[in-house]
């Protein structure tokens, strides 16, 4: 059976990962400049099974405004272009039989703020799983408690630390959350 203690540390550990999460959704969300990022969520259908872009072509940003996918297998050229365009990027793609130019345009005021409404939808998700997370860790701390492996005071003590815990990570996915925000509004 798992002491307070290690019950705290783990919820801290998968706090983390909420938040990392949380971050490098951020990541894939489009700003005026372009970045390889933009693609991480992007799952191509190869040959019916569903593969991320990364594993099925090379990447580049040889521009500020221009991102470059170069297929390892120029049959899947097609394909891929047309899962970039159904996705919520709003990006055009155009290719040459062998490279595929995703040009970056710069955003409009009403598409920057979509773009903060998606963001903030992922600040929420995040938010919510660093608070399911506690409501896992206090339930467990209850039941050791109800267990009798654990006093009263220090069931409550524990709460306290993983209720902190839970404050701080929302407050870092808040902190990330701002600055997203700036970097889209950013013109």
């Amino acid at each position: 059976m798992a002491t307070s203690e290690e019950l705290v540390t783990d919820a801290n550990t998968r706090m983390d990962k909420s938040v990392e999460h949380a971050r490098n959704e951020f990541s894939t969300v489009r700003t005026g400049r372009a970045s390889a990022a933009l693609l991480d969520r992007i799952t191509i259908d190869y040959y019916g099974t569903p593969t991320p872009l990364k594993q099925l072509a090379t990447v580049n940003v040889p521009e500020p405004r221009l991102i470059t996918i170069q297929p390892f297998d120029p049959s899947s050229i097609k394909q891929i272009e047309k899962t970039i365009q159904e996705s919520d990027l709003g990006l055009t793609p155009s290719n040459d039989g062998k490279l595929i130019r995703l040009p970056i345009p710069q955003l409009t005021e009403e598409r920057r703020k979509d773009l903060v409404k998606i963001v903030r939808g992922m600040a929420e998700e995040g938010r919510v799983s660093v608070r399911n997370v506690r409501r896992d860790a206090i339930k467990h701390l209850e039941e050791l408690a109800k267990g009798g492996d654990v006093g009263d005071d220090d069931e409550r003590a524990a709460e306290g630390r993983v209720q902190k815990l839970t404050d701080e990570h929302v407050a870092k996915i808040d902190d990330l959350l701002k600055r997203k925000e700036a970097e889209i509004m950013e013109v």
